[in-house]
């Protein structure tokens, strides 16, 4: 449905893709915020039971304790936005450690269990990450040449898993107090890395700034690479209009691609992964109820095998095919998760064979969403959205992901109350399902495409073939 005549327009192409050594360095330091990130989101579950054991909290504080980054996100993505394209994407990244570290010293030293220092420093790590969820994939997109933006696009992801599954590992033996600590020194790594990190070129072009987006580039790709001419292909897709208002947003070029990546974030959350996560103590606690902890890392690190398999097969199957084989694989095993709670006490009835059920279907989903609709749509975001106005969509696609987020994680528990866990569960195997078909229908294949081609393919001006 999207097929052009190749001999109306021209596929942007660069004569060299530039050094992946230093592409990839580039990636990593701005990564870092997302291992920030990663590590704010699983301090949750070692922390929140030590507090409540220890009386910082009381049980029904612990779930305001928690909800307090999601309430944080939802302010800090549009702060992300704003700043994103106000200041570049660089100082944004180094502008996300404040309120990383304060939060993080808040929390580790509270006085006397003060609500305000807690809630206060939760509350702050969430809006650093929201802000961290709007620029470092538009970062790393736009510094990565299309042969590595698939790869290098996943690590954001990857180092998020690694970080919730480093705070899962360490509060095994550290108190919460410290594990705050430790979260406060993660944001002194984001200033470390982004003193190093060149600006983004799409950014400084956007601004006029072109001799300082050649030098930018000089300090990505190859020494013998013709930045110059990589310099006109961006500024080919930059100059195709001018500045854009929010009335601007509905027109197609606009409104189409921001309507995906909104479905997309819709998608990824009303998989379940939030409400599957929850349930995942419980579940392990009735399987292996002698391992339930150290199942619970085990989930964290198949987390980081799968994404970091998700890297090395991204620029290769592209992301629909992952998306698809995701997608379904999740659908399968939420389906058998409502099989095994529906049939619960005749299951269980029938000794330890019938127990690993929920187990088996439990990894399987967390495989499936590590290879697909954990790592793309961040991916998808910072490919799909127009550079003009990659901070204000960015913006809105994150406050959607985190408002979705938020409202699964806030329903479930009334849900499962209200219909019970069997039908929840088949609600998020449906949604699983349907996503499939949305990719199928209206996501074009971004794989091996550079961002001006993709950019001019919504515009109605790039050949590009949007299936392979």
């Amino acid at each position: 449905m999207f097929a052009m005549d190749p001999k109306k327009a021209r596929l942007i192409q660069s004569k060299y893709e530039g050094s992946p050594a230093k592409q990839t360095l580039a990636a990593l330091l701005a990564a870092t915020g997302a291992l920030a990130f990663g590590y704010t989101i699983g301090y949750s579950s070692p922390a929140i039971p030590d507090m409540v054991k220890k009386g910082v909290l009381t049980y029904p504080e612990a779930p305001v304790f928690g909800a307090l980054m999601t309430v944080g996100a939802l302010v800090g993505g549009p702060l992300g936005g704003w700043f994103v394209e106000k200041y570049g994407r660089k100082m944004t990244i180094l502008f996300a450690s404040f309120p990383f570290i304060l939060g993080w010293l808040l929390i580790a030293y509270q006085q006397s269990y003060s609500y305000a220092y807690l809630y206060g420093g939760r509350l702050l790590t969430g809006i650093a990450s929201g802000i961290i969820t709007v620029c470092v994939p538009v970062y790393i997109a736009e510094i990565s040449s299309k042969a590595y933006r698939g790869v290098l696009g996943t690590l954001t992801q990857l180092l998020i898993t690694i970080g919730i599954l480093a705070v899962y590992v360490l509060g095994s033996y550290i108190q919460w107090s410290g594990l705050a600590l430790i979260g406060a020194l993660s944001g002194l790594f984001i200033i470390i890395g982004a003193f190093f990190l060149p600006e983004s070129p799409h950014w400084l072009l956007k601004q006029g700034k072109k001799a300082e987006a050649i030098e930018s580039l000089k300090a990505l790709r190859d020494a013998h690479m013709d930045v110059g001419e990589e310099c006109r292909d961006i500024e080919e897709g930059i100059d195709v209009k001018e500045s854009v208002v929010l009335s601007e947003f509905l027109k197609p070029e606009l409104f189409r691609p921001l309507l995906i990546i909104v479905f997309i974030m819709f998608f990824q959350q009303f998989s379940g992964i939030n409400a599957i996560m929850f349930y995942t103590v419980t579940i392990f606690e009735k399987a292996v109820p002698t391992l339930a902890h150290s199942a619970t890392i085990g989930i964290g690190v198949v987390q980081v095998i799968g994404t970091f398999i998700a890297a090395q097969l991204m620029d290769r199957a592209g992301r629909r095919k992952l998306l698809i084989f995701s997608g379904l694989t999740m659908a399968v095993s939420l389906f058998g998760m409502a099989y095994y709670f529906h049939n619960e006490e005749v299951l269980m009835s029938q000794g330890t064979k019938a127990s690993w059920l929920p187990v088996v279907s439990l990894m399987l989903f967390v495989i499936g969403f590590s290879l697909g609709w954990g790592p793309i749509p961040m991916l998808v975001m910072s490919e799909i959205l127009p550079v003009r106005v990659k901070g204000t969509a960015s913006a809105i696609a994150i406050f959607s992901n985190w408002s979705f987020a938020f409202a699964v994680t806030l329903g479930f528990i009334p849900a499962q109350m209200a219909i019970g866990p069997p039908l929840v569960f088949c609600i998020f195997g449906a949604s699983c399902f349907i996503s499939v078909c949305f990719v199928l229908r209206f996501l074009p294949e971004t794989k091996g495409k550079s961002l001006e081609d993709i950019e001019l393919f919504f515009l109605g001006k790039s050949p590009i073939n949007p299936i392979v």
